[in-house]
């Protein structure tokens, strides 16, 4: 039975060391799994290499079919970061400069500008943020 407070996907094991285990996952579109997707094109499947911390205890292996787990939380915390925030800096530049009397344009660009300075700082803070998404492994 799937819990509703975890994301999942299925994945294989292609390489384990003592500290991290490397799962291969494939995402795949709504349609990849459509009847016609062969005709159309439009279907996609994209590989990912998730890193997980190694169980010592584990006895799954290199080339192991295994469960990738993280909470739902987290991903929804993903998504705030990437997607609501940015969206609320450039909002927020926007109809301030535009409420300061600075016209559409630069007002615009200054909001664009203000989201690439937003993620410049998310990029910088890859490595504290990488450490919260942590995923499990089920066998």
């Amino acid at each position: 039975m799937a819990r509703r407070d975890e994301v999942k996907h299925q994945g294989k094991v292609v390489a384990k060391d003592p500290q991290m285990t490397t799962v291969r996952i494939v995402s795949q579109s709504a349609c990849a799994s459509c009847h016609a997707k062969g005709l159309c094109g439009l279907a996609e499947a994209v590989e990912k290499a998730v890193r997980v911390p190694t169980d010592p205890h584990a006895r799954y292996g290199v080339g192991d079919e295994v469960e990738v787990v993280l909470k739902a939380s987290m991903g929804m915390k993903a998504v705030f970061l990437a997607y609501f925030l940015p969206l609320v800096v450039l909002l927020a530049v926007i109809l301030g400069l535009i409420a300061l009397g600075v016209a559409e344009m630069p007002a615009g660009l200054a909001g664009i500008g203000a989201v690439g300075v937003y993620y410049f700082c998310l990029w910088l803070l890859r490595d504290s943020l990488h450490n919260e998404y942590i995923f499990t492994i089920k066998e």
